[in-house]
């Protein structure tokens, strides 16, 4: 198939899971034999215009600050976005010169052929459907997470509007988890147009036999953890719905009964100075290590190795490929289970197969009791460990994600109906 995706994130700069999805599915779907084409954004014009990244073509328009003349018309929401109209800005000039090049040069005057195009979340919308207003070509639109989810429901009703004009126009509305489904129908998007195609982890990559015990061991004495001290980690954004304060909340209760226990949290954010503040006013600068900065892949992968339980208590989660990559690693997890969030659809939370544990991302006690349960026997501890990493190898890996969405844009290009597979439901 010859494959179109206009996708904000794509390798060099990948910020979040979005840009980890199209990153992984492009270089997997040109290995199986198609022809993918990505138009990304243009950080400060720094990039090539035209590139190839693993055999995946790759378009980065130039683009230019209409900031001022968005202020002429725009309604009275844009202009309160204030300094981050220049982002608005960006991604309306990236979206409509994509669109313009695609048909007027590739399509009209190279001759090109695309099946399908795949715009991701709103920050591709605007290119997608004007591309099959244009053209006629085939749109799904792959929706990672929403407005309304993402800013707890005080986000921009003109993203939200340009989210539903995306999956009215689309022939095809591919989300990440089955409670982003859910989610989306309750904001109105059609229920037969959805398919649910969960992310994936590089099996490969976020493998714990990569490091030897004296490289984790080495990591674990940089933050004062003790061979039979207790490693947490959180991995993620420091934001509220990602649930890291009331993480910090939980630790007084964690430590009454496993006093030997440090947490290590991974991440940037607006919570910052409040998480700091949190921190002192429990007396947990001792036990917390926070580390505000961007940390390259390798080192965090290392940080899952050196770890003995991730805890993830996101209220609001679409998927969540942290949670994926550290089951590839071999470690339980605590993850949130209420609001919107695919977590709970990773994690097996009881029986034989028990992967990691279910809490109440909203109740600092209840992520306490979560973390303390599995604590309490390091041989359960490992046996989870085990279990999640043989579920990724048979439900998360990248090869397996990139056929189910290849399938999905062979019914798509021909107009046949797609079908949920129920056993991943």
């Amino acid at each position: 198939m010859k494959i179109l995706h206009i996708s904000w994130e794509f390798p060099p700069t990948i910020v979040g899971g979005l840009g980890t999805f199209a990153m992984e599915l492009t270089r997997k779907l040109v290995i199986m034999g198609n022809e993918v084409t990505v138009y990304t954004l243009n950080r400060d014009n720094e990039y090539p215009l035209r590139d190839n990244w693993k055999g995946v073509e790759v378009h980065r328009p130039m683009i230019v600050n209409a900031t001022g003349a968005f202020n002429i018309f725009a309604g009275e929401e844009l202009k309160r976005w204030g300094s981050g109209l220049k982002f608005f800005s960006d991604v309306a000039i990236y979206n409509i010169l994509s669109a313009s090049k695609v048909v007027n040069q590739q399509i009209k005057k190279e001759g090109r052929r695309f099946d399908l195009v795949d715009s991701h979340d709103w920050l591709g919308a605007l290119g997608g459907m004007i591309i099959k207003d244009e053209t006629g070509l085939p749109m799904v639109f792959h929706v990672h997470s929403t407005e309304k989810g993402r800013s707890m429901g005080r986000g921009s009703r003109v993203v939200e509007d340009i989210e539903y004009m995306a999956g009215e126009k689309a022939d095809r509305i591919v989300t990440v988890s089955n409670a982003m489904k859910d989610h989306l129908i309750s904001m109105g998007f059609s229920r037969n147009k959805i398919t649910v195609c969960w992310n994936g982890v590089d099996e490969k990559k976020y493998d714990l036999s990569r490091f030897s015990k004296k490289e984790t061991e080495n990591l674990r004495k940089r933050y004062g953890v003790k061979p039979d001290d207790f490693l947490l980690l959180f991995v993620g954004r420091l934001i509220m719905v990602k649930g890291v304060l009331n993480l910090v909340e939980a630790m007084p209760e964690i430590l009454k009964d496993y006093p030997n226990t440090k947490l290590v949290i991974l991440g940037v954010g607006e919570l910052e100075k409040g998480i700091r503040a949190r921190m002192n006013r429990l007396g947990l600068n001792d036990r917390i290590m926070l580390r505000n900065e961007f940390v390259e892949e390798d080192e965090r992968i290392l940080h899952y190795a050196a770890s003995d339980i991730v805890v993830l208590p996101s209220s609001y989660e679409p998927f969540g490929i942290v949670c994926t990559e550290a089951m590839s690693m071999g470690k339980p997890v605590v993850v949130g289970a209420k609001g919107i969030n695919g977590f709970k659809e990773q994690i097996i939370p009881s029986g034989k197969k028990q992967c990691g544990v279910h809490v109440d991302p909203y109740d600092p006690g209840d992520i306490a009791w979560g973390v303390s349960a599995i604590l309490s026997s390091r041989s359960k501890m490992k046996l989870m460990g085990k279990n999640g990493r043989e579920r990724v190898l048979k439900v998360f890996t990248w090869e397996r994600i990139a056929k189910k969405t290849f399938e999905i844009y062979e019914k798509v290009a021909n107009k046949n109906e797609v079908t949920e597979n129920k056993n991943e439901r």
